[in-house]
């Protein structure tokens, strides 16, 4: 945590951290992984609630807890951008991290690759890797996907790769 700004660090400690070393092919230490996994996620989502940070909802959308799906979003001079998310728990999950995809966004920067997957390799990964298997889901958020959203919506934005809906709307009225 050497070099994170205080706020990071905060926000860092309070995700609880991951016992169970389990994937999806783990039968009933899966079943107790995913307990883990959904017990963080509700914490995060707390604290940022309670900051008034709220910028993402997520939930397994298959029984076995393997693909997940949800939103999020990031608000750039007072507006709010809101992108579909989605990823699948990859099957050497937990020393794996999952993908973490914005569909919207495929294509419109450098850093992300196939099909909207945003890319994570030279920051995030090896972080994963040392923290395996304590990290999960809601660290990938932290750590991986709220940073990049921080670095990359601005600029999309600024440079016209991606308008507010309003601005959207207002376009194809006006034609």
């Amino acid at each position: 945590m050497e070099g994170w700004d205080r706020t990071t660090k905060s926000t860092l400690t309070q995700i609880p951290l991951l016992s169970v070393k389990a994937g999806p092919r783990d039968g009933s230490a899966w079943t107790q992984r995913l307990k883990e996994e959904y017990k963080a996620l509700i914490a995060y989502t707390s604290m940022n609630k309670s900051n008034d940070n709220d910028w993402f909802r997520i939930s397994a959308t298959n029984p076995e807890g393997t693909h997940w799906a949800g939103k999020c979003w990031y608000v750039h001079n007072l507006l709010k951008y809101e992108f579909d998310l989605q990823f699948d728990i990859p099957v050497t999950y937990p020393a794996t991290a999952p993908e973490l995809e914005l569909p919207q966004l495929d294509g419109k920067t450098q850093k992300m690759y196939r099909g909207g997957k945003i890319c994570l390799t030279v920051h995030f990964k090896p972080l994963w890797a040392k923290n395996c298997p304590r990290f999960g889901i809601a660290h990938a958020l932290c750590l991986g996907l709220a940073p990049w959203l921080a670095a990359e919506i601005p600029i999309l934005v600024d440079s016209g790769m991606i308008k507010h809906k309003d601005d959207a709307a207002s376009s194809i009225e006006s034609s």
